[in-house]
C-alpha cells in the first residue's frame, strides 16, 4: 500500500535530456567567445547556465526521484543568474550611454 509504482513507458530518456544540455552548454560557450556585443555575450552565458539547470533536474528525475535538491539546486542557479543580468544590464547601460553601442572592445577605452 505505500509503496509508489513510477510507469516509464513512454519516459524521455536520460540521454535525450542531456544532449540537449550539451547542445545548449556548446552553443552558449561558443555565441561567448565569438560575439563582440555585450547583449549576445550575456545571452550566451544564460544559454550554459541553463544548460546547467536540465542538467541538475534530469540527474535528480533519474538518479533520485524521491528527493529535490537537484531541482533546488536549478533553482538557486535561476536565482544567481537573475542577480547576474541585473549587474550585467546595469554594465551595458553604462557602456551604451557612453560610447552609443555594446562592443566589447569599448571597455578596454573606459579604462583608460
Amino acid at each position: 500500500m505505500g509503496e509508489i509504482i513510477v510507469n516509464t513507458a513512454g519516459a524521455i530518456p536520460l540521454t535525450a535530456y542531456l544532449i540537449v544540455g550539451l547542445i545548449m552548454f556548446f552553443a552558449g560557450i561558443y555565441g561567448f567567445f565569438a560575439r563582440k556585443n555585450l547583449i549576445m555575450i550575456l545571452i550566451s552565458v544564460e544559454l550554459v547556465l541553463n544548460a546547467v539547470d536540465i542538467n541538475f533536474a534530469a540527474f535528480n528525475r533519474y538518479l533520485f526521484p524521491d528527493q529535490m535538491e537537484g531541482m533546488f539546486y536549478a533553482l538557486f542557479v535561476i536565482a544567481i543568474a537573475a542577480c547576474e543580468t541585473a549587474v550585467a544590464i546595469a554594465i551595458i547601460i553604462n557602456v551604451y550611454r557612453k560610447f552609443g553601442n555594446t562592443e566589447v572592445d569599448n571597455i578596454q577605452q573606459m579604462k583608460e
